[in-house]
């Protein structure tokens, strides 16, 4: 099945293909570095994080950018706000932006090019505009004439741009006296008292929100490439004001091949917000949330579907990871070194129990690869796995020979790195979950009160008291304690 995605521009899923054969360019819009990461950050980055990863496992070279918006007016506000430099805010939360994308096991991009990095980039743009007739020169700045290039409107959200403006995010300015239209935007802005400034032959300024993105992907791909992606709001103004601005500059359209857009993030139903007391950051989650908990939560939906965070969607997210990684603990620890013994081949219609189970899963991983070839369908790619995940814990208490299970071990292994690891992202390093008490302080502060209830445990359920054993498992969830019966007694490690 060749993959299909759904274009945002063309409003429907079409097969996928390249403007070079094994490669893709993919350019996605990267923060504004003024504050912390929020939950609506981490929702777009895993989006795209899901598709760079799948594009790779489909045999791409993928040059992957995304770019840092380091001036802007919410920069510049935080700066008159704090009196911190601006450089210095935007430093330190560049780097803090890489802590969080780690922290959620968000693969690097190639490129983080910076707006400022860009300005005469910028600025040779607007020159060619204005020449153009796509662009004027007000004594507020310069501005792009919507009107000049009627054909374009509303290529991404199917309305004229009169009709879109009122979702606008707040990012359009009608009250600029320089304007000849409402519709028209901002390509450089005219400097103000104690803003920072750069030269051009308009005076002094700094550019305007839109225009870095063209600057940045002309540079790194030039006048067409394969995937632009970012979030749902970002459709209208500043990807509809890309269109414009890099299409009239080149001559050359259409801009992007494909134009992914990731859906909104809810809090309980409400849009996240500071003024509701609803706005999580990243690393408030992660006090309380495991972060690759979050990320189950954030992939098991498809990418375009908006999602409703809440108690109930985080606790089933962490008791399927609990699943998850419980089997894939066993399958590690299980998996030992020596002589791999040769499994039957999988069929599903075998009267033989391991032959059949090895069919199903092999069944489950080509629906996997289909429901990412899907319009990278995570949502359908998790079921896959936690059905998977079910018939790998019949499969590793099958009572088999110590060769037989060392290379069921060995496939239950690489089954959940090439699912569940390298493409969902939502397992550990085996060292981290086979780290010992004593080599993890969180495991260690616990583990002598953990070990008495386990031993109490064992007592209870020898006596067939299974309220009382019920009792001691409640204690155990209450410490994050995750407990899985074996054939060599519990096992137990953090959720």
């Amino acid at each position: 099945m060749p993959l299909r995605v759904h274009d945002t521009r063309r409003r429907e899923k079409v097969e996928f293909s390249t403007l070079s054969p094994g490669r893709v360019s993919m350019y996605v819009c990267g923060v504004t570095v003024y504050d912390r990461c929020h939950l609506g950050h981490a929702r777009c980055y895993i989006a795209f994080d899901l598709v760079h990863r799948w594009l790779e496992a489909s045999g791409y070279d993928v040059d992957y950018v995304q770019n840092f918006t380091d001036i802007d007016d919410k920069i510049i506000i935080r700066s008159i706000e704090t009196g911190e430099d601006w450089r210095e805010i935007v430093e330190r939360n560049i780097q803090l932006y890489y802590e969080d994308m780690d922290v959620l096991n968000i693969l690097r991009a190639d490129h983080y090019p910076r707006c400022t990095q860009y300005v005469d980039s910028m600025i040779h743009i607007i020159e060619d505009l204005i020449q153009k007739g796509h662009a004027y020169v007000a004594k507020d700045g310069v501005y792009f004439h919507v009107d000049s290039a009627p054909e374009k409107y509303g290529q991404l959200t199917g309305q004229s741009i009169d009709a879109v403006r009122k979702g606008a995010g707040g990012r359009v300015d009608d009250t600029g006296s320089g304007k000849k239209d409402h519709k028209d935007f901002a390509l450089w802005k005219q400097a103000k008292p104690g803003e920072p400034t750069w030269d051009s032959p308009w005076g002094q300024g700094r550019p305007g929100w839109h225009i870095e993105c063209s600057a940045m992907s002309l540079d790194h791909f030039g006048t067409s490439f394969d995937i632009h992606g970012g979030g749902h709001d970002l459709r209208f103004p500043h990807h509809e004001a890309e269109i414009f601005q890099s299409e009239c500059h080149t001559g050359h359209a259409p801009l992007a091949g494909y134009w992914l857009h990731n859906g909104f993030v809810n809090i309980d139903g409400e849009k996240m917000s500071k003024s509701l007391g609803n706005f999580w950051t990243i690393s408030d989650i992660v006090q309380n949330v495991d972060p690759l908990v979050l990320r189950l939560a954030l992939v098991n939906a498809h990418y375009r579907s908006p999602i409703d965070m809440n108690e109930q969607l985080l606790n089933d997210a962490q008791r399927n990871h609990a699943r998850i990684l419980q089997t894939y603990e066993s399958a590690l620890r299980m998996a030992t070194s020596g002589r791999q013994h040769q499994l039957p081949q999988p069929d599903m219609e075998s009267s033989d129990s391991l032959a059949k189970t090895l069919g199903l899963l092999e069944r489950l991983a080509e629906g996997f690869a289909q429901a990412m070839d899907d319009d990278f369908n995570s949502r359908e790619a998790v079921a896959k796995v936690l059905a998977g995940v079910k018939q790998l814990q019949t499969l590793l208490s099958l009572g088999t020979d110590d060769e037989d299970k060392r290379a069921v071990a060995h496939y239950a292994k690489e089954w959940l790195e090439e699912t569940a690891g390298s493409i969902l992202g939502i397992l550990p390093s085996p060292d981290v979950l086979l780290a010992e008490p004593e080599d993890d302080p969180r495991k260690a502060e616990i583990a002598e009160k953990v070990e008495a209830l386990l031993a109490e445990r064992s007592i209870a359920r020898a006596d067939k008291d299974w309220t009382r054993a019920d009792a001691i498992r409640e204690q155990l969830n209450a410490l994050g304690v995750v407990v899985t019966d074996t054939e060599d007694g519990p096992v137990w490690d953090l959720a």
